[in-house]
């Protein structure tokens, strides 16, 4: 592989820090990936510091955002220079449904239906969010939650069915 290394400014859409990937580093990954539609999963370096991101197009421009995992304090250096390496992460990044969640989603057809019509997204976001609760009890409330917003009766993280 060549090198996918260069250097960006920092810069900003809304409160999202991002970079532009220059156009042969871009052209690489999509023939890497065998597509060249948003999300691409990418992994590299930010200032030396490894990271894991999807690389996107937003108003027709592909970003690669930088999150302050990726560069502490990103929202605050807006117009630095930073060194980016890049290449396709070919990798298996699906995470596994908790089983208690999974048994409760099934347990209703309208559940089932709503929760499969989901955009991948929105699935992992309440996958991971129940994978990183502690208690028993805090599981069980929020898989109520859950299930009561695919049933279309409540909002979950200020977010509807639909």
């Amino acid at each position: 592989m060549k090198d996918n290394s260069f250097t960006a400014v920092l810069e900003i859409i809304g409160i999202n820090p991002f970079v532009f990937v220059p156009d042969e580093i871009l052209d690489s990954i999509f023939i890497a990936a065998g597509k060249d539609k948003s999300p691409i999963p990418v992994k590299g370096t930010v200032n030396g510091k490894e990271f894991k991101q999807n690389l996107m197009k937003y108003l027709g421009e592909w970003r690669l955002y930088v999150n302050l995992l990726m560069l502490k304090n990103s929202p605050k250096r807006i117009g630095e220079t930073i060194e980016v390496s890049i290449e396709y992460d070919a990798s298996d990044r699906s995470i596994s449904i908790h089983p208690k969640l999974d048994e409760a989603i099934k347990a209703s057809p309208v559940a089932t239906k709503n929760f499969e019509n989901l955009i991948p997204s929105r699935k992992n976001e309440l996958i991971r969010y129940i994978n990183n609760l502690k208690t028993d009890s805090s599981i069980e409330r929020n898989i109520g939650k859950i299930i009561r917003h695919l049933h279309g009766e409540t909002d979950f993280f200020g977010k509807r069915i639909n």
